[in-house]
């Protein structure tokens, strides 16, 4: 089956088996000095990749103007984290966390090794423990439309396991919104967790970005590999404000 836009991004693994789930794959590694995060307050994640040699990777190809994008989620996929770390010279990564809940969070890296124009994207993760009484909020329903920041988002798809597209329009007071701004390199960034496992699938619209004058119509080329609920982080950016839209959507 040909490669589809943002197809890559959604399976995490030329093989379909973690799609983002583990910390391991094709010899590269995620690897971490704690797996436990104190609560309450903004922490410094430090972690490496090292690669099929065993030493800490150092070169890494620049995708969506980043040469590492970081997610952290918890369990009950709220508190929603997209950074961008640092890298040291000897490897090391550091990832500004916001302050976290109690509870399990899974912590996603996302990167391209610099290893020629056919080197596979990579996402690899690790959970860690935050101390405390953890209290999960419900899934908020499916739904396809939600407000942030006084803009609306729809999302029109006939959602099924597999790849197919998904639209997503932007307005704002009912009107169409025609002024989005480039946010790395595109004009939305989506990211979706499902429920249970907490599988990734990061997409991006394949609209050609030209200046601020996105919108209304962001058009995706989605793989969601399962059915079940899905919790999507629409990011968008308008007059320097990065705006982050939330809701379910459930795949047959």
């Amino acid at each position: 089956m040909p490669e589809m836009p943002g197809m890559a991004h959604a399976a995490g693994t030329s093989q379909g088996l973690a799609r983002g789930l583990a910390a391991e794959q094709d010899g590269y590694r995620l690897d971490a000095a704690t797996c436990s995060v104190p609560a309450g307050r903004p922490t410094a994640y430090r972690f490496t990749i090292t690669g099929p040699d065993g030493t800490p990777v150092t070169d890494f190809a620049v995708h969506q103007t980043r040469k590492l994008h970081f997610y952290a989620i918890r369990t009950d996929l709220t508190g929603f984290q997209h950074l961008h770390p640092g890298l040291a010279d000897d490897g090391t990564w550091t990832a500004d966390l916001a302050a976290l809940a109690p509870g399990t969070w899974r912590l996603y890296a996302d990167f391209i090794p610099n290893t020629g124009p056919h080197a596979p994207e990579l996402v690899l993760s690790r959970t860690v423990t935050v101390p405390g009484r953890a209290t999960p909020t419900p899934l908020p329903a499916p739904t396809d439309s939600t407000t942030v920041d006084g803009y609306t988002v729809t999302l029109h798809a006939q959602p099924m396991a597999g790849a197919h597209q998904l639209t997503a329009t932007v307005s704002q007071d009912g009107r169409p919104v025609t002024d989005l701004q480039p946010y790395l390199d595109a004009y939305a960034h989506l990211s979706a967790f499902h429920e249970g496992d907490q599988a990734l699938a990061h997409l991006h619209p394949a609209n050609t970005v030209n200046g601020d004058h996105g919108g209304p119509t962001l058009t995706f080329q989605a793989l969601l590999p399962e059915p079940g609920n899905w919790h999507v982080f629409l990011q968008f950016q308008t007059a320097g404000q990065l705006h982050t839209a939330e809701l379910t959507l459930h795949v047959d």
